[in-house]
């Protein structure tokens, strides 16, 4: 799947660690680990919203689509 999770950009511009933001959103750190690495199957509403309720931004800030064999793919 060529979704791709841009959330280590948004917590650095916000000063924010994985710690802090997992807490504010309300996931473990450990889950958010696997959703920062690209290796979520999915992500359920309520967390996407406490997300960008948390960042003050949208799901387009954090998550965007890149084809299949495109170079940042796997990033």
């Amino acid at each position: 799947m060529a979704i791709v999770v841009d959330l280590d950009r948004r917590l650095a511009e916000r000063r924010l660690s994985v710690g802090e933001f997992a807490a504010a959103v309300g996931i473990t750190p450990a889950n958010l680990a696997v959703l920062k690495n690209g290796r979520a199957k999915a992500i359920r509403f309520t967390t996407l919203d406490a997300i960008c309720r948390t960042l003050d931004c949208q799901p387009a800030d954090i998550l965007r689509w890149v084809p299949d064999g495109a170079p940042d793919a796997d990033s």
